[in-house]
């Protein structure tokens, strides 16, 4: 019987690593095409579990109380799901956040927040806690976003709100560079200008800070990097995301939960913010290969060539 060459060298090869590196390699890029669009799908299929829920509360009002855990927990396992599909989704040290009592989460903010997503359903899942976020004012805007914003804590973010969500004992997330970091820090430089109202916050709630940041977050969304100077002027007169994004690329995720910052009353909010800063560059330092790759972050994935590469000490 005639075999091919294709068959011959899978025959030839079928008891060496190489089908092990095909299989992690080749997975991603064969659906590279299809799950993109999979998170706008999500992001609307989870306004139509909380519109639904909201639905069922109208009809049985006189006997179910408003509560949004049941849905919450929908869209969590979606997300957890699609993050572990297309990225390998992974959260590392998620025993540093505090599974009772109040915290204030910082991260860095990538080009577009799938990992923000993913962490939520993770701590919601594992942790079994609610994140409340801020987030930026023009996702109320959005259509069918409002209800989505109300099921999932998400928030405009004033000091007062801020402080009433920490005084309730909840875990509230924060990023300080915001939209004008997802749009202009390339680099994973983190890019908080003079922003201390976290850390006054902080410390009139008297709450540990929790730094994270999620390795490749720019490889799975980047925004273009010319035009610099027109598109900084738009978002200045616009306060909108007017950089255009491509992706999401297949690349390998991993959370980073840094060592809680404890509350300190000698600290004050422009020192606070230094300490935070330092610890969420320590964990870009120690965790990002910096300049980025997005074929490096691709390998990634595949656990045997990115346990080689660490032996050889350049992973990162």
């Amino acid at each position: 019987m005639k075999i091919s060459f294709i068959q011959f060298f899978f025959l030839q090869y079928e008891d060496t690593e190489i089908l092990y590196v095909l299989k992690w390699l080749l997975c991603p890029i064969i659906v590279t095409f299809l799950l993109p669009l999979m998170i706008v799908v999500l992001l609307y299929i989870s306004s139509f579990i909380a519109h639904i829920y909201k639905l069922r509360w109208k009809i049985l009002a006189e006997r179910h109380g408003r509560e949004w855990a049941s849905a919450q927990r929908k869209i969590a396992y979606q997300w957890i799901l699609y993050g572990r599909i297309y990225h390998g989704y992974e959260v590392r040290g998620l025993e540093n956040l505090p599974s009772t009592g109040p915290g204030l989460i910082i991260y860095y903010h990538g080009a577009f927040p799938t990992d923000v997503y993913y962490f939520f359903a993770h701590v919601l899942y594992y942790r079994n806690r609610i994140i409340n976020s801020v987030v930026d004012y023009f996702l109320f805007k959005l259509p069918g976003f409002p209800i989505l914003t109300e099921c999932l804590k998400l928030t405009i973010g004033t000091k007062q709100t801020c402080l009433n969500i920490l005084k309730q004992g909840k875990i509230l997330m924060i990023s300080p560079g915001g939209v004008y970091e997802s749009q202009f820090s390339h680099q994973y430089n983190l890019m908080w200008k003079n922003r201390i109202g976290f850390a006054k916050v902080a410390i009139d709630a008297k709450v540990p800070i929790i730094p994270i940041f999620t390795e490749n977050v720019r490889e799975a969304f980047r925004t273009v990097s010319i035009c610099q100077k027109l598109l900084f002027k738009l978002y200045t007169l616009t306060r909108l995301p007017v950089a255009p994004i491509y992706g999401p690329f297949p690349v390998k995720m991993i959370t980073h939960v840094g060592q809680p910052i404890p509350y300190d009353p000698e600290l004050t909010p422009e020192q606070l913010q230094v300490k935070v800063a330092d610890a969420i560059n320590h964990l870009i330092k120690v965790n990002q290969r910096i300049p980025g790759s997005i074929l490096h972050a691709m390998v990634d994935r595949i656990p045997l060539l990115q346990e080689r590469h660490k032996q050889k000490g350049d992973v990162k």
